[in-house]
């Protein structure tokens, strides 16, 4: 490893060369260039230096195996079943030549003000500044060579620093003694409950003791934190001002929410907290976001959170000034130690901490390294040496502390913060500590870690040994400490004597999201949002206007730009992306921030969207709708993303939940790869405000069609989505249900369906089975009227292609499957077949149902035709709710069951496309 020499040593080296060389000369007597020889006394002075120069290489060279391998020598477990002591020979000062009498300089090579000592002195150092029982340290792989110097410098003197004032050391007494308390007490009063409390982690609680300090003191406004259930109830009511009378009345078979609130609700821990908390007498926000039993799946939601502040607050990138990214805004995130080696999310996370649109300043991470997975050890638990590993691979530091000692997790919490501050980098802490009862407290852990346990039964506990360390130390006594459970012990049983009576507060609809409400329950609402067209041909042209220098593709300029500007002109046969581009510029043109991310979204998956442009000589990007004049000023990003789904789909909500009034779209390159999303939506996105009372408005675009292109190009899994909506077969929806689900045909009817997700009065998730081919179909585009003042989103487009009295048969279809058979009826001449789209699934539109059927009172064949196969697409959806609803028989067309969602043989799908089409005009 190389690192940067000081000037002195500089200058050493070239006095060691200049003596060493032999010096050139010209000998005038022979008139040519020679060497003159070095005098013997030279030769003398040459090889001493030549030595010392040796010796300091061999003492820096000892010095950084410490810094590279002290770590696997530190005793940092507190309940290690190992036996002896390794030795490394690359800690060895012999394996360097180096003897133990020996005198070295350590000038500029530690921390350590002496200039020089004994090489036994010196090994000594290290070994207790790398190789100790509380604290060590990897970064040795970091690249940057100013970081890794920041981390050696302050690292290496933590061992000078002054030990914390004893009344800090009583505060973090206290909170570990209420910790404890906590667990004891839940343990005697629902002694039944998986509390998954924090006993053996109890230190986490001077983690996040010095995190609200240094916080305030770094003038930090927001902290977010993502936290698995390990100790979470526990921390809450310590330290971040949740009642524990809230958590009573919950265990007693309540609800968390106010009665009048109609809510599925969650288990005790998964609960949330979002306070103003004082610290040192100032203000601090917290908010814990919301946390399924998915293990490491709220990370990403609180990375977005954080991103969204930090937007809002006009921290770096996002401000008008030259602030530090993330200057008010802290992402922290918890990790358990099983979940970080095991989840692919969190790959999926890191990959994202410095990508453009996705970074948040560097985010502060804890392990609570419990060595156990479940129940499985920890070592079979993973392929790496430490469960941190994964952290190298964005060249993060860890530092390893071990959980008996509060007060070191409190030094390296402190020293990973200002890294944090310093360099806007992830930074980790690994928490060596231990579950006292296993997996949850009604575990036997000993099945299959027997000896591990037999340590952990047989040891005190964490706060009781930090109370004697203290109490030895005459900074807490016993009975001072005794005085603190007993008032803490006291106060949990006087909420839960107020438990029954405990009634929460509404917190649903505060802050940013006030003025917003919960959707209509009885009843679907309509919303005008159409837009003069004056305005929104100016929005038109200014979708595709760039500066007068700006390289534009030359394909671009023909077929992209003086295309739309054509159709803008005219006002007819606007197609899809110009639709989108009227949805989004109106949208910012009144104020809204709107954010697409996913791969490539700039152009979009089929070359259509074109909402960036990219200089073809300088590769500059440029987003023509940023540029438009007048308004209030709404920006759109386009977040090119990493290639992934989980961890993207939940930053985009975690952006969502945040802030009501900006857009947040969602695109997956083809409809199904939503499904490596699968956690993300069924345990936020669909669920989120029944379980936790969280709104959003997330849009999830899903490019869905049969175009032969096979199974993994063809369905978004339509019925995937339909199956977790909790609209029902037995009576009218209103908006309440938990997520809209649209199949727009026509370009107007996207453009509506988009500026309807701000414009009502509340927020509910959107699923668009968005086009493909209809992208550039002729007959799939609108004209200037579907956009104007008093136009809106159609729940079912009617057919104006026939008479009513005609009619002996009503086909329903949704999507692009619509223009097939229109096509077909054409070709057939088949006018007393009438085809009715529903645009909208979710909610199930009755109404408007009934009245495009009222005028077919007559009819008694009705059919549900759809390219799906039988046990996919929206028929198992829209058979029960139109023959409980309507009271009519439905027949089916389309393909039959299958395993999965097209055939990849050309000649079959072209069979296949030719029979469901043909099927409803023979049925």
């Amino acid at each position: 490893m190389l690192r940067c020499f000081s000037h002195a040593e500089t200058r050493f080296a070239a006095l060691l060369f200049a003596q060493t060389r032999p010096q050139r000369c010209y000998h005038s007597e022979k008139g040519v260039w020679g060497y003159k020889p070095i005098p013997k006394r030279d030769y003398q002075v040459a090889e001493e230096v030549r030595a010392a120069r040796n010796a300091q290489a061999n003492v820096y060279r000892l010095v950084e195996a410490f810094r590279q391998h002290g770590h696997k020598l530190a005793t940092v477990n507190p309940i290690s079943i190992k036996a002896g002591t390794e030795e490394l020979q690359e800690l060895s000062p012999a394996f360097y030549g180096l003897q133990t009498q020996e005198t070295v300089r350590t000038a500029g090579l530690l921390s350590s003000p002496q200039m020089a000592q004994d090489v036994a002195q010196l090994e000594q150092l290290l070994k207790d500044i790398y190789c100790g029982s509380a604290v060590s340290a990897e970064f040795s792989y970091v690249e940057n060579l100013e970081e890794r110097e920041w981390l050696a410098r302050n690292f290496e003197s933590l061992e000078q620093q002054h030990q914390l004032p004893d009344t800090e050391r009583r505060e973090i007494a206290e909170l570990l003694i209420k910790s404890q308390a906590w667990d004891n007490f839940m343990a005697l009063k629902f002694p039944t409950v998986k509390r998954y409390g924090g006993e053996g982690a109890e230190s986490m609680l001077a983690f996040f003791w010095q995190l609200l300090r240094d916080s305030v003191q770094a003038n930090i406004e927001h902290v977010v934190l993502a936290m698995p259930h390990r100790g979470r109830t526990p921390l809450q009511a310590a330290l971040l001002n949740m009642r524990p009378a809230k958590v009573f009345r919950k265990l007693s078979g309540a609800s968390e929410f106010s009665e009048d609130i109609e809510a599925m609700s969650d288990v005790i821990s998964h609960f949330h907290v979002s306070e103003q908390l004082e610290v040192l007498g100032r203000p601090l926000n917290f908010s814990m976001v919301r946390n399924p039993s998915h293990l490491e799946a709220a990370n990403p939601v609180a990375m977005g959170k954080a991103r969204s502040k930090q937007q809002t607050r006009g921290d770096g990138a996002f401000g008008p000034d030259s602030q530090p990214f993330g200057q008010h805004v802290l992402n922290v995130i918890l990790h358990g130690d099983a979940a970080f080696a095991g989840q692919g999310i969190n790959q999926e996370c890191l990959n994202m901490a410095y990508v453009p649109h996705f970074e948040v300043g560097g985010s502060l991470h804890l392990i609570v390294n419990n060595q156990v997975g479940f129940t499985t050890p920890g070592d079979r638990g993973r392929s790496t040496a430490y469960t941190s590993d994964l952290a190298k691979s964005i060249q993060a530091p860890v530092f390893h502390v071990n959980g008996d000692d509060p007060e070191a997790l409190a030094r390296i919490s402190k020293l990973a913060f200002r890294y944090q501050r310093e360099f806007r980098k992830d930074i980790f802490i690994d928490l060596n500590c231990f579950r006292r009862w296993g997996h949850n407290e009604l575990d036997d852990p000993t099945f299959t870690n027997p000896l591990v346990y037999q340590i952990v039964h047989q040891r005190q506990s964490v706060p009781d040994l930090y109370v004697q360390r203290l109490a030895k130390e005459e900074v807490l006594s016993e009975s001072q400490a005794k005085e603190m459970r007993d008032n803490y012990m006291k106060y949990l049983g006087e909420e839960l004597a107020l438990a029954p009576s405990y009634q929460p507060p509404p917190t649903y609809f505060e802050k940013q999201w006030a003025g917003l409400q919960l959707a209509p329950s009885k009843e679907l609402t309509y919303w005008d949002t159409g837009v003069d067209y004056g305005l929104l041909h100016f929005i038109g042209q200014q979708s595709v206007s760039y500066p007068a220098d700006f390289n534009i593709h030359p394909h671009l300029q023909k077929t992209f730009v003086n295309a739309r500007l054509k159709k803008l002109e005219a006002g007819s046969k606007i197609d899809w992306a110009t639709a989108e581009a009227l949805a989004l510029g109106s949208l910012m043109y009144q104020g809204h921030n709107i954010r697409i991310s996913g791969e490539d979204v700039g152009r979009g998956t089929f070359s259509h969207r074109h909402a960036m442009l990219v200089d073809q000589k300088t590769n500059e990007m440029f987003i023509p709708l940023n540029s438009m004049e007048g308004g209030n000023g709404g920006k759109l990003e386009l977040a090119h993303s990493i290639l992934s789904e989980e961890a993207v789909l939940g930053f985009e909500y975690g952006m969502a939940i945040d802030n009501p009034q900006n857009l947040i779209i969602w695109e997956a390159q083809f409809g199904d790869f939503a499904n490596g999303a699968q956690i993300i939506i069924d345990a936020f996105i669909v669920s989120g405000e029944t379980k936790w009372m969280e709104s959003n408005a997330l849009v999830m675009l899903l490019p869905h069609g049969y175009d032969g292109a096979a199974s993994e190009h063809s369905s978004c899994r339509i019925e995937r989505f339909l199956q977790l909506c909790d609209s029902k077969e037995t009576s009218a929806d209103g908006d309440s249900v938990n997520v809209h689900i649209v199949s727009p045909t026509t370009p107007a009817q996207y453009y509506h369906v988009l500026r309807r997700q701000l414009a009502r009065n509340f927020r509910k998730p959107l699923v668009v089975m968005g086009p493909k081919t209809l992208l550039r179909l002729p007959a799939a585009t609108s004209t200037h009227e579907d956009f104007q003042p008093g136009t809106l989103f159609h729940n079912v487009l009617g057919d104006t292609k026939v008479q009513a009295d005609q009619v002996r048969k009503v086909v329903l279809c949704s999507g692009k499957h619509y223009y097939a058979l229109a096509e077909e009826r054409e070709k057939r001449q088949s006018y007393d077949t009438a085809i009715l789209r529903l645009e909208s699934l979710c909610p199930f539109p009755l109404q408007e149902l009934q009245a495009q059927l009222a005028q077919y009172g007559h009819v008694q064949s009705f059919v549900w035709s759809q390219e799906e196969h039988r046990n996919m697409g929206a028929w198992t959806f829209v058979r029960p709710r139109f023959e409980n609803l309507i009271g009519q028989q439905l027949h089916y067309c389309g393909r039959c069951e299958a395993p999965t969602p097209a055939t990849g043989i050309g000649k079959v799908h072209k069979r296949e496309v030719d029979e469901i089409v043909a099927a409803p005009f023979e049925l």
